[in-house]
């Protein structure tokens, strides 16, 4: 099956994976959720041409997207997937709050996706020119921090708790996680850039491993108080994800 090829593409395409979803009651569409509403936020400001190179922005933002469909159709016809998005996808039947099924799949498209379509992106031309624009959409996902937040309150109930406990400072602390995410995948993909397509197989698999790794904390958090916090949350969410998703749309 061809790749979506504009952002109206990979919009649709994240629309059938959670409608499918829906009928299906698979949590996977937790994350084409999330992923759908960032996107079509990139999407309106592209559109209101707000970057600095906003054609090449798309370029970028559809090889992101291809990178994560891709693996959602392969995974689903049993061919091999990079471990850290087979770890994710594997995790979809598993007892773990609503935000954790989220983070599995934010972790490989951030971490290491992103990596590799801004290396693939920017082949044969300067990296340097795409940083602004690059930069510019951790300021786009700030905005929307508030909103999303917003959104999954309605389908965790203790989420509040992380207003407690981070005495209303969760956003600064899920804007510094985003940041730092977005900037080792920056870091990675000057690496990979640096190697070229043909050279960087290996340094592509050094980064899925370390994913995994990352993947494996955010199921299983070292520290026991967390660990049992989250048990507290799952118990009292929903396991319908047609209401979550139902949920997380309503105006």
């Amino acid at each position: 099956m061809p790749g979506a090829t504009t952002i109206k593409n990979v919009i649709e395409e994240l629309d059938a994976i959670i409608n499918e979803s829906i009928k299906t009651n698979s949590r996977m569409g937790l994350f084409a959720y999330i992923y759908k509403r960032t996107t079509a936020e990139v999407a309106a400001e592209i559109a209101l041409g707000h970057f600095k190179d906003n054609q090449n922005l798309e370029r970028l933002d559809v090889a992101f997207a291809n990178l994560y469909l891709d693996a959602y159709r392969d995974y689903k016809s049993h061919q091999q997937v990079s471990a850290s998005w087979a770890f994710a996808f594997d995790q979809v039947h598993e007892p773990l709050t609503i935000v954790q099924h989220i983070m599995l799949g934010m972790n490989v498209h951030i971490n290491l996706d992103l990596a590799v379509a801004t290396a693939n992106t920017m082949s044969g031309r300067e990296i340097l020119d795409i940083e602004e624009d690059f930069n510019k959409v951790n300021d786009i996902l700030l905005q929307i921090t508030n909103e999303l937040q917003d959104r999954l309150s309605r389908v965790s109930p203790l989420m509040f708790i992380l207003d407690v406990l981070g005495e209303n400072k969760d956003e600064k602390i899920i804007d510094f996680s985003m940041r730092k995410a977005r900037g080792q995948s920056w870091n990675a993909s000057n690496l990979l850039w640096s190697l070229g397509e043909n050279k960087s197989g290996q340094a592509i698999n050094s980064i899925d491993q370390l994913v995994l790794k990352l993947g494996k904390c955010i199921k299983t958090p070292k520290t026991r108080t967390v660990r049992f916090f989250l048990r507290v949350i799952q118990k009292f969410e929903t396991k319908q994800v047609g209401s979550i998703i139902s949920k997380l749309r309503a105006d």
